[in-house]
């Protein structure tokens, strides 16, 4: 299945907030990867002119409390964010660690986008081997940094009529 929505990549139209903001909350395990999820990511923020700030966590696992903390610190204050991107990698195994983690951080996820009062895009590949990832990181599945960012963009942003 190759990426072939038009609209996927669209972001004519979207008015952004004054200020907009979006924290990455990424991981260190796989870094190679998640530092090419990371620059893709960052890429479309910049072409939209949204600041942003990148926290790293030891592993998926971890994303979820990093997110509910800094938003706990930041909600008050002038550089509280306005989205939140998850990013990371979980590459199965001979285990069942795959599965548990995949689960409690996207589980973890939607508890962030029921809770907090801004979304939490989820950017973590979860795949069986080194060719998947590089398939979602430009290869024929697009690449996922850009599109979770893309996805930021349309979540605090308001159509333009």
């Amino acid at each position: 299945m190759s990426v072939n929505s038009s609209n996927l990549y669209n972001t004519s139209g979207i008015l952004l907030p004054k200020g907009a903001c979006v924290v990455l909350v990424r991981t260190e395990w796989n870094a190679a990867s998640i530092n090419e999820l990371e620059a893709g990511a960052v890429k479309i923020l910049n072409e939209h002119a949204v600041a942003h700030k990148t926290i790293t966590v030891p592993g998926a696992f971890e994303i979820t409390f990093a997110i509910k903390k800094y938003w706990e610190q930041h909600k008050y204050k002038d550089d509280k964010p306005h989205a939140f991107i998850a990013l990371g990698c979980v590459l199965r195994g001979d285990t069942p660690h795959f599965d548990y983690v995949c689960k409690a951080v996207t589980d973890g996820v939607v508890q962030l986008n029921l809770l907090l009062p801004v979304p939490t895009i989820f950017g973590v590949l979860t795949v069986d081997n080194q060719q998947q990832i590089d398939e979602r990181l430009g290869g024929k599945h697009g690449h996922k940094g850009e599109e979770a960012a893309i996805t930021a963009l349309k979540m605090i942003g308001t159509p333009n009529p």
